[in-house]
C-alpha cells in the first residue's frame, strides 16, 4: 500500500484497510468490545463499547501512525519522521517509529501534560517543546521537516493514516456482526473516515454517526459549505478532537460516507466520562467519551445494536479530577449552598447536624463573619455537599428551609 500524494484523487477502498490490518498484525491489539447494561437500558437496544482506550499507547493513533511510517521508502525512513501533537498522536508516532527502527522527533506544546510528554519520550521519540498552542507547534514541526528532510507524519490528513484507523471498523464488524449504528468521535476526521470506508463497503446499511464537542465543531459548517472551512475553536475539555479545520482527505470521505455529525456540550462530556468510570470501570479521556455523551444526550436517536468507540484513555490526572467534579455537578451529585446563620455558639454545629439528617455529605465549609452585606449578628456559611442526585438536592434545600434556615443560593 503506497499513497504518495494525499488528496481526494487517492480515495480509499476496503482493500486498503484490509492491507493495513495485515500490516498491523502483532502490532496493534484487537481491543475488547464490552457491553453496557446502563446504556443499553437508555437506548432500548444493546450498546457495546469499543475499548480503544486500552490500545497500546492508550488510543487508536498507533494504528494509522504505524501504517504510514511502515509505508515509507528506505530513503524516507533514513531521514527520520517528525510529528506535532499534544498527546495521543505523539505517542502513536513514537512507538510506531521505535518498532520500525525509525528516528522520530515529536514537537509538543510547552503546556502539554507532563505524563504525555514523559510517555512520548519513553516510547523512544525526541521531544521538543515549542509553542503555546497546537498551531504554533505544528508550524515548528513543519519547519523542522523542511530544514532536515524528515517526513512529516500528519495526525489525520493522509490516506495511510486513515486506512490504519479504519481497521477499528473491521474489528467492530467481526466482534459485533449484527451492529446497526457506530458512534465515533470526530476531530480532523481520520478515525470516522476510516471506519466508514471499512464498514460501508461490507455493510452499507450500518449507520455511522460522528460526534464533535460543540465548542470546537468544524465539521457542521464545513459540510454545510461543501468544503473544509476554518473555525476558531473555543476551549473544550475534549482536546483530542479540538481541530480548527477538517483534513482534505478525511473530509471527502466523511462527506460521502458518514451519515450524521452530532455535537455535545461540556456538561454532557463530563457526565459521559463519569459514567464510563462508574458503570463501565473504564478510564476514558473526554474526546474518547464523546460517543457516550451523544448516547446520553439523545438515547432514542440511535438504532441498535450500537457500538460506541472509546477512542482514547490518555487523560492527565489533574484534569481528570476537575472533570469528575464537573461531571458530578452536572449530574446533580454536588450541591453548593450559601446560608445566613445567627452569630452564636452552636449555630454551625446545628446546621451540620441538619445536613447529616438530610443524608448530605459535607465536603467543604466556608465561614464568613466579616462582610458589609451581613447584619451585626449574622454570619454567612457556604457549604459544598455530595448528594445522591437532583431530587436529593431539592430535598436537602427544602429540609433546610423547613427548619428556618435562610438559604441565599
Amino acid at each position: 500500500m503506497d499513497f504518495r500524494t494525499p488528496g481526494p484523487a487517492h480515495p480509499l477502498i476496503l482493500d486498503d484497510v484490509r492491507g493495513a490490518q495485515k500490516m498491523l498484525a502483532g502490532v496493534a491489539r484487537m481491543t475488547a468490545l464490552e457491553g453496557s447494561r446502563h446504556l443499553s437500558g437508555l437506548v432500548g437496544a444493546p450498546v457495546h463499547l469499543k475499548c480503544e482506550n486500552l490500545q497500546r499507547t492508550g488510543s487508536f493513533k498507533l494504528r494509522g501512525a504505524y501504517v504510514r511510517i511502515a509505508g515509507l521508502r528506505p530513503e524516507e525512513r533514513a531521514a527520520g519522521v517528525v510529528a506535532a501533537s499534544a498527546g495521543n498522536h505523539a505517542q502513536g508516532v513514537a512507538l510506531a517509529s521505535s518498532l520500525l527502527g525509525v528516528r522520530s522527533t515529536v514537537f509538543m506544546p510547552v503546556g502539554a501534560p507532563l505524563p504525555k510528554v514523559a510517555a512520548t519520550r519513553e516510547y523512544g521519540a525526541e521531544v521538543v517543546l515549542r509553542g503555546t498552542v497546537v498551531d504554533e507547534t505544528l508550524a515548528a514541526a513543519e519547519a523542522y521537516a523542511r530544514e532536515t528532510g524528515a517526513v512529516f507524519i500528519h495526525p489525520f490528513d493522509h490516506p495511510d493514516i486513515i486506512a490504519g484507523q479504519g481497521t477499528v471498523g473491521l474489528e467492530i464488524l467481526e466482534q459485533c456482526p449484527e451492529v446497526r449504528t457506530i458512534v465515533v468521535g470526530v476531530g480532523g476526521g481520520g478515525l470516522a473516515a476510516g471506519i466508514a470506508v471499512a464498514v460501508k463497503a461490507v455493510r452499507p446499511d450500518v449507520r455511522v454517526v460522528g460526534v464533535q464537542a460543540a465548542a470546537s465543531a468544524a465539521y457542521p459548517p464545513s459540510l454545510a459549505a461543501g468544503r473544509p472551512v476554518v473555525i476558531d475553536p473555543a476551549p473544550t475539555m475534549a482536546d483530542g478532537i479540538k481541530v480548527g479545520r477538517p483534513g482534505d482527505v478525511p473530509f471527502a470521505l466523511v462527506q460521502e460516507l458518514v451519515d450524521e455529525i452530532r455535537t455535545v456540550s461540556e456538561d454532557e462530556l463530563s457526565s459521559a466520562l463519569l459514567l464510563c468510570m462508574e458503570r463501565a470501570k473504564l478510564v476514558v479521556e473526554p474526546a474518547g467519551a464523546s460517543p457516550v455523551a451523544a448516547l446520553l444526550s439523545d438515547p432514542g436517536a440511535f438504532r441498535g445494536p450500537v457500538v460506541a468507540v472509546l477512542s482514547g484513555g490518555n487523560v492527565d490526572p489533574v484534569l481528570l479530577q476537575r472533570i469528575l467534579r464537573h461531571g458530578m455537578a452536572a449530574a446533580g451529585r454536588y450541591l453548593s449552598l450559601r446560608l445566613r446563620l445567627p452569630d452564636r455558639p452552636g449555630a454551625l454545629a446545628a446546621l451540620l447536624a441538619s445536613l447529616s439528617v438530610a443524608d448530605a455529605n459535607v465536603l467543604d465549609v466556608s465561614h464568613v463573619r466579616t462582610d458589609p452585606r451581613l447584619g451585626l449578628t449574622e454570619v454567612e456559611v457556604e457549604v459544598h455537599l455530595e448528594t445522591k442526585g437532583p431530587e436529593h438536592c431539592l430535598e436537602v434545600g427544602a429540609a433546610l428551609r423547613a427548619e428556618g434556615y435562610r438559604v441565599i443560593s
